[in-house]
């Protein structure tokens, strides 16, 4: 669908490209509906709670280097963001690179909420641009403000002619979407819309959508290979590196979640070709995205050259372990950028993926596909069962109680603890640069092996720790608490 960067407004995923956060079936089933366009998700009459899209999208931002985040909204939710922001100067510090990135809360409080406060978010922003001169402000709404009506674009707007820097209004009331990764999609708009100029010459550059570019230095030498120079967006980008990403060769990124808006996003504005192919997890992955990074930079022949140079060292070892994976069972807690490429690396090592719980799922992508992972595992008849989960840790134990499974892997650090507590097995997924390419997914197998060999930790855990769970709810089919499952059992009882 058409992305408008002439508002600062972003539609949600639940209407832009049909998300959903309840599901229960299988795969087969969740992918058929998604490719003739009747999936329909399910609402909980009970929910446990998530994450909320604002820290998504306000993080994302508050990593760019030498800029400010002022959040118009009470001192509570400025809060949501703070571990990432603490996490972004760490990341800034070990990359060895400084910024003066400073995250504002307008500190609302009631006589704000009745009366308004825009004439304070203008004197706020005129002040935070002459104390610590960043080279953008992005100033971001909130729950509270999105209630009352705040209008935050007239004070953006208002404010551009007397501040020399990109001044963006960004749109992240919490409450306009029950998918987190919502906030991605905004915080993209506001780059696409704000800082992005249109391109004066193409750069021998790829532009690389990740989290916190922890494979950094492994990553450059890689490309160097194929003669590209990565750009990271955002952690530790900075505003001059971002208003040219519009002149790279192409854009690629660690998870279609994380980076599929942007992507769409410069290929439709500015012509800058977006690599859609499964991600760089495990071998298969790994290969077919840099064989399709090759074929969209014309650098094909490099790229085959590489990956014959890289199978002849680890493909060997793969194998050996593999020997001792085969077998294995285990259930899977990410989102869907992972959920369904994980489960395909696990399916290549041998492992089998009794249950996949997708934290929301994207019915389709913005050029109106089915996510590449979801089609991948279509075409080679990979089937398994499936849920959509909104991490909901009480739909999870459910799952590991009736299937007790060897191993749970999660991107969700609270779930793999429950797991743990449950007695399973665990591993957290939580780099992600964990399963990448050949050296990753043979540190992957091992991390797994060392899992599964001891098990003792869980074990005693688990005599020791009495859960909130009864047998009545382990008795229960996962999806109880789903409105849609309870009015077809009501019409299936009535109609008996």
């Amino acid at each position: 669908m058409a992305i408008n960067t002439n508002s600062t407004n972003v539609a949600t995923r639940e209407n832009r490209i049909g998300s959903i956060t309840g599901y229960v079936g299988n795969l087969k089933d969740l992918a058929e509906k998604s490719e003739c366009g009747n999936l329909k998700g399910c609402d909980r009459c009970f929910s446990q709670s998530s994450t909320c899209l604002s820290s998504c999208g306000l993080s994302q931002l508050a990593s760019i280097r030498d800029v400010a985040v002022i959040h118009h909204g009470p001192a509570g939710c400025s809060v949501s963001s703070a571990a990432n922001y603490y996490l972004d100067k760490v990341m800034a510090k070990k990359r060895g690179v400084t910024t003066s990135t400073v995250y504002v809360g307008t500190d609302m409080n009631e006589k704000d909420t009745i009366f308004g406060s825009t004439n304070d978010l203008k004197k706020i922003i005129l002040e935070v641009n002459r104390r610590y001169s960043p080279k953008a402000i992005f100033v971001s709404s909130s729950c509270a403000t999105g209630i009352i009506g705040e209008d935050i674009d007239s004070v953006v707007d208002e404010v551009k002619e007397e501040i020399n820097v990109p001044v963006v209004a960004v749109h992240c009331e919490g409450f306009k979407s029950r998918i987190w990764a919502t906030g991605f999609d905004i915080a993209d708009h506001a780059i696409l819309s704000g800082i992005v100029q249109p391109p004066k010459e193409k750069r021998n550059t790829i532009n690389f959508k990740n989290f916190y570019e922890s494979a950094r230095l492994e990553i450059i030498e890689i490309f160097k290979n194929f003669d590209l120079d990565p750009i990271f967006l955002y952690c530790n980008s900075s505003i001059e590196e971002l208003s040219h990403i519009s002149e790279s060769l192409a854009t690629t990124c660690i998870c279609g979640t994380l980076g599929n808006y942007l992507g769409n996003g410069l290929e439709e504005k500015y012509g800058v070709p977006y690599v859609r192919s499964i991600n760089q997890c495990g071998i298969v992955g790994f290969e077919t995205w840099l064989r399709e990074i090759g074929r969209v930079t014309g650098r094909s022949e490099k790229v085959e050259k590489y990956i014959e140079e890289q199978r002849a060292i680890y493909i060997p070892q793969i194998e050996e372990i593999k020997k001792e994976l085969k077998g294995l069972r285990a259930v899977i807690g990410m989102g869907p950028g992972y959920t369904f490429e994980v489960s395909r690396v696990l399916n290549e090592l041998g492992i089998e993926v009794v249950w996949a719980l997708a934290w929301h799922y994207d019915r389709k992508y913005e050029n109106g596909d089915v996510p590449p992972s979801m089609k991948y595992l279509l075409e080679n008849n990979i089937n398994f069962e499936a849920s959509v989960s909104d991490q909901q840790n009480y739909e999870v134990m459910n799952i590991l109680h009736k299937y007790k499974p060897d191993l749970y892997l999660s991107r969700h650090p609270g779930s793999t603890v429950w797991a743990i507590k449950n007695g399973t097995s665990a591993v957290y997924v939580a780099d992600e640069y964990m399963i990448f390419g050949y050296k990753h997914t043979l540190e992957f197998a091992k991390t797994i092996l060392d899992s599964i060999r001891n098990r003792s930790f869980e074990q005693n855990l688990a005599k020791r720790v009495k859960l909130p769970y009864t047998d009545w709810w382990y008795k229960q089919n996962v999806d109880a608490f789903f409105e849609q499952s309870k009015a077809d059992n009501k019409k299936v009882a009535e109609a008996n």
